[in-house]
């Protein structure tokens, strides 16, 4: 009974995750994601096409996992098809910078309890194995850093004339540390820097501009500068206010045109 129980929920496990992909190829196909909630696209896709690796061991992706990383990069525009663990990371002496969110993988095999082994002897048979299947964590190469050179991968950068001059000087001026790459913009008052997605990865060049300067304006209530309050949870007065800061600057792309 304790044998069945561990297979129906095995099953379960499979049929959930069988599940989950299968909804998520439904959405890219059906191209749910928004333009106008988030401005950027996978236009900054520069992946060569190629079977998914393992950037630690070298062995290539099969199966259902080709599908998975596969779209993993389509959507979030990655330019590599090499992933690895968190553990794998870190063993290689780089790691996944903080915020990143990983994708799902799995292994799948089969093996024989020891239960049934002993039962198999008893009774003359031959032992049955037992299907599992493994899930797994993985992160693109693009979303670490620390890896060593031949793993690193560094963001294409943006073509000529793709950012206003005059916001590229404010940006340097600020002297804020300032990262451009990866599908996903953001603050990390932690460690003190901004990172937004490529210009060429936006479907309106305004709105890279208007991302960049967002994130900027974030950055400055750091505490060696203006010393803003960021322990405000999402939907509470604290951080409203502190969205509200931010979206003052986004009007700044909008002087350049003038």
């Amino acid at each position: 009974m304790a044998r069945m129980d561990r297979a129906a929920r095995r099953t379960g496990d499979r049929t959930n995750f069988y599940d989950d992909v299968t909804n998520k190829i439904i959405a890219e196909l059906e191209d749910g994601r928004l333009p106008w909630v988030q401005p950027w696209g996978t236009a900054a896709a520069k992946a060569p096409l190629a079977m998914p690796r393992n950037a630690a061991t070298s062995r290539q992706y099969s199966g259902i996992n080709v599908l998975i990383l596969w779209g993993a990069v389509i959507q979030h525009g990655f330019p590599s098809q090499q992933w690895l663990t968190f553990r794998q990371a870190l063993s290689l002496g780089g790691n996944v910078r903080k915020g990143e969110h990983g994708t799902t993988v799995v292994y799948a095999d089969r093996f024989v309890p020891d239960d049934e082994k002993r039962r198999a002897r008893e009774a003359g048979e031959e032992a049955t194995a037992i299907p599992f299947l493994k899930r797994f964590t993985v992160f693109n190469a693009a979303q670490c850093e620390g890896l060593p050179e031949n793993l690193a991968v560094e963001a294409p950068p943006p073509a000529s004339g793709m950012i206003e001059p005059r916001v590229e000087a404010l940006i340097r001026a600020t002297g804020i540390d300032f990262r451009i790459g990866g599908s996903r913009a953001f603050y990390v008052p932690a460690h003190n820097y901004v990172q937004v997605p490529p210009p060429q990865a936006y479907f309106e060049p305004i709105n890279w501009h208007r991302t960049a300067l967002h994130e900027l304006g974030h950055a400055t209530g750091h505490a060696s500068r203006l010393g803003r309050d960021f322990s405000g949870a999402f939907g509470t007065k604290k951080y409203a206010f502190e969205e509200l800061v931010a979206l003052s600057g986004q009007s700044a792309p909008c002087l350049t045109h003038h």
